[in-house]
């Protein structure tokens, strides 16, 4: 197998026509390859995000994690465009969606692409991948911990965001949810509330919820992680990515 990679930096139209930055990474390869818009969390577009896109293209995809926050804090240090955006009241949800579809038009331009895209979001970056894949034909989403899909924010959180489980009735592909027992936003309470929705609506999806583990137990650098349900988790992305993707 050829497993060399690129990545790099580029710039892509999101919403509105704006150019906003990406990072990419894909094999080098002729394809034809499925692939993956990678949506950062809350913290920004950061070095945790950008090896999660690598480990993306590692694994036969080419993805695209665009940086949500280009607008408010152009070349700033992800701490202080994420600090930007937060006093913004966060990305707006018409915005987010012009944002993944740009990604998403990018990466199905790709010479090596079978025109399946998939969309994968953690934390705050959750929600956005369910609202993308409710609101714009994607062939799988995954939400990892995405706060506030179900349950609003407690008093003085700083982004201005709805819950949007009643938009399940809108997804275009299957979900993958993979949530923390010990997680306060999302709670158990929360997972169940979405997962309700879409048996109602008659969707496809799968959601795994580890015990032991509470928000972020995906992030190798913090005091959060639980690497067996990292492990596990990994293991059914990928699985899940080959069924709906294909490739990989």
């Amino acid at each position: 197998m050829y497993d060399a990679l690129l990545a790099e930096s580029i710039t892509l139209a999101g919403h509105g026509g704006n150019d906003i930055e990406a990072y990419s990474a894909r094999p080098m390869s002729p394809g034809p390859l499925g692939s993956m818009v990678v949506i950062h969390h809350m913290p920004g577009y950061d070095a945790a995000t950008k090896e999660i896109t690598r480990r993306l293209a590692a694994e036969g995809y080419a993805a695209v994690c665009p940086n949500l926050y280009s607008r408010e804090a152009p070349g700033a240090e992800p701490d202080d465009a994420a600090a930007a955006a937060r006093a913004a009241g966060g990305v707006p949800d018409e915005r987010l969606v012009g944002d993944v579809a740009g990604a998403a038009r990018y990466l199905r331009g790709l010479p090596s692409s079978n025109g399946r895209v998939g969309v994968i979001g953690y934390c705050s970056g959750g929600r956005q991948a369910f609202l993308a894949a409710t609101s714009l034909p994607l062939q799988a989403a995954v939400d990892c911990y995405g706060a506030f899909v179900a349950g609003r924010p407690p008093e003085g959180f700083p982004l201005r965001v709805e819950p949007i489980a009643h938009r399940a009735k809108d997804l275009s592909c299957p979900l993958l949810g993979l949530f923390g027992a010990e997680d306060q936003h999302p709670s158990p309470a929360d997972t169940a509330e979405l997962e309700s929705e879409l048996k109602a609506h008659g969707k496809e999806y799968e959601f795994h919820t580890y015990q032991d583990a509470g928000h972020a137990f995906f992030a190798v650098d913090r005091p959060s992680y639980r690497p067996q349900a990292a492990v596990d988790g990994w293991a059914r992305v990928t699985e899940f990515l080959r069924r709906h993707l294909g490739g990989g």
